[in-house]
């Protein structure tokens, strides 16, 4: 079962912003995606959140790209930043990929983007499995939020 960004972010609000701030602290995250023989690969990449999607943008015939024509199956980590602190915690989401060829879907997201080269890119959009926040709550629990489509949030306390 998979949903989009849009439901889960009426689903869940709260953890919704949570996980966009994160996401919006930094430029550059973390992929992974699998390769041919289905060792994972891990590359950087820059999301983006428009209109109720979660977007990856590519370069042409990139490796991550190709791997998502291949088999959609994806994580993303936000990137934790500078030091340990990680404000906000750390934020994880997988998923699907899908690719859109759609060329008023590519256009409305390059005008938006600005992409270097407006006319080669992949651009997939986002099918979301489970979205995952790991945060240190009253200095004292390791908690772990954990939303899958169709069963909200569950949250788990580590002492």
């Amino acid at each position: 079962m998979t949903c989009k960004w849009k439901a889960f972010a009426t689903a869940e609000p709260d953890l919704a912003a949570t996980v966009e701030k994160r996401f919006g602290a930094f430029t550059h995250h973390v992929l992974a995606t699998l390769r041919k023989d289905g060792a994972p690969r891990t590359t950087g990449l820059e999301v983006r959140f428009l209109h109720g999607e979660l977007w990856l943008g590519m370069m042409p015939n990139s490796l991550k790209a190709l791997d998502l024509r291949r088999d959609g199956r994806f994580a993303l980590q936000a990137n934790p930043g500078a030091g340990t602190e990680m404000a906000g915690g750390d934020v994880r989401i997988a998923g699907r990929a899908v690719e859109v060829r759609d060329p008023a879907t590519v256009a409305r997201y390059a005008d938006t983007v600005n992409p270097p080269d407006p006319d080669a890119f992949h651009l997939f959009r986002t099918e979301l499995t489970e979205v995952v926040r790991t945060f240190i709550e009253d200095e004292k629990y390791l908690a772990v939020q954990l939303w899958k489509p169709g069963a909200g949030v569950r949250v788990t306390r580590r002492t």
